[in-house]
């Protein structure tokens, strides 16, 4: 009996695809769009048809000791994987979706061997290097597995640097909500006030910066 072929596009029609056997396909995600601090992250992962990871999907939708434990599987066995980000100055200087669409470009360039194209999460694609097509797929964190594996990468290497950020700055407890809007992140915010790695472009920072606008987001939790 022969095997199964692995299906690495589980979501998408087997027709009208876009892209063909001959092409390098590279998966593109992001992570720490929505946080009020710290840089976001953007990975790309081109999977190696001859070793398929078993239990790819959306990273929110592993546990954190899942992610943690294919992480460095996904590292080893494919083809080629880069992880980028853009730092919270850039986010401020830019706005966050430049900033993404900045850190995927990064992700991409910084593979080991070019893609023909790239399945973009979501419904934009960055700005890539002519010989790179892109395309978008919704929810493509678990339609692509290429995708899937980039949503791990990203999200568990900004999760270990909102952990050295905990160490720096320990009274906003950015180990536990990550920099995300949580009652607890606004609260450590409202007693210090912003720090070095805050987004000030974010309103509820900016509102700390201009205190006839906090009242606004007062009570307010993710």
């Amino acid at each position: 009996m022969s095997k199964k072929k692995f299906d690495f596009y589980p979501g998408l029609p087997t027709r009208g695809r876009p892209f063909t056997a001959a092409d390098v396909v590279c998966g593109v995600d992001e992570a720490g769009r929505g946080p009020l601090a710290g840089p976001v992250y953007a990975a790309a992962v081109i999977l190696d048809p001859r070793r398929p990871i078993e239990g790819l999907r959306d990273s929110k939708k592993l546990t954190e000791a899942r992610r943690d434990e294919l992480a460095p599987i996904i590292r080893a066995q494919a083809l080629a994987w880069a992880v980028a980000e853009c730092s919270h100055h850039e986010i401020d200087a830019l706005n966050i979706l430049q900033a993404t669409m900045l850190a995927m470009r990064r992700a991409v360039e910084q593979l080991g061997m070019a893609p023909t194209i790239a399945l973009i999460d979501g419904n934009r694609c960055p700005q890539l290097p002519e010989a790179i097509r892109a395309h978008a797929v919704v929810e493509g964190d678990d339609k692509v597995h290429a995708i899937s594996a980039a949503s791990i990468l990203a999200k568990t290497a900004r999760d270990a640097a909102l952990r050295a950020l905990h160490d720096a700055y320990p009274q906003y407890a950015f180990d536990q909500h990550k920099g995300y809007s949580t009652a607890l992140h606004l609260e450590r915010l409202r007693l210090h006030g912003p720090c070095p790695v805050h987004r000030r472009s974010f309103a509820p920072v900016r509102a700390l910066c201009e205190p006839d606008l906090f009242a606004a987001f007062d009570g307010v939790a993710a």
